[in-house]
């Protein structure tokens, strides 16, 4: 018996394998199983280091508008993308999707093991999956606007429910702001060249 392509895609075993449809509303639904999936996770390591580490609190910082929006585009084409059009090769596809959900760990002000993002962690676990799939599909700028569009909502809720929110940062996260935003254009534009030598070589093949 032939399964909807929906329950195929969602099955753990076809992770590393390309979407059975490429369609906008099915990397819609898609995006939202493995969104829906992450924030489960990221419940549950919370309360793994809540249960865990003693005095561990879930770490707040002072949100960068500037960094908030670039990050999204910058991450997926600096740990998916280019690694994909440079290499072709899933599995550093993959690689490049673990040290990105692993350095989400850092995303707090203060580095000490009682502080540490290890809920962030677990939240962006699936999304490795979903961009190194989205990615492989053929479909990249898609995971471009799903992740930058989540950033973008998360953003959005965070500064409307009391937290820090400032454009731009001061002081060393001026610079910090400025270069993430400089390395995403520098990033896009070569990653769109990437993919235009990509479609040129492959049509002088045929």
């Amino acid at each position: 018996m032939n399964l909807p392509d929906e329950l195929h895609d969602i099955n753990p075993r076809f992770w590393l394998s390309r979407y059975k449809k490429t369609s906008v509303s099915y990397l819609m639904k898609m995006g939202i199983f493995y969104l829906v999936l992450g924030l489960g996770l990221q419940q549950v390591g919370n309360g793994l280091a809540q249960h865990f580490i003693s005095n561990y609190q879930v770490p707040s910082v002072p949100i960068s508008l500037a960094l908030g929006l670039s990050s999204g585009p910058l991450e997926e084409i600096m740990f998916f993308g280019t690694l994909f059009y440079l290499t072709g090769n899933y599995l550093v596809v993959l690689a490049g999707g673990v040290i990105w959900s692993v350095l989400h760990v850092f995303n707090t002000g203060n580095f000490a093991l009682t502080n540490l993002a290890y809920g962030s962690v677990f939240f962006t676990i699936p999304h490795i999956f979903f961009s190194l799939r989205t990615w492989i599909s053929g479909k990249g700028w898609f995971a471009i606007l799903f992740h930058a569009s989540w950033n973008g909502i998360v953003l959005g809720m965070q500064c409307t429910q009391g937290s820090t929110c400032i454009p731009i940062t001061s002081g060393f996260g001026f610079y910090l702001d400025l270069s993430s935003i400089g390395a995403t254009i520098v990033l896009s534009v070569a990653l769109y060249r990437m993919y235009r030598h990509g479609k040129l070589h492959g049509s002088l093949k045929s």
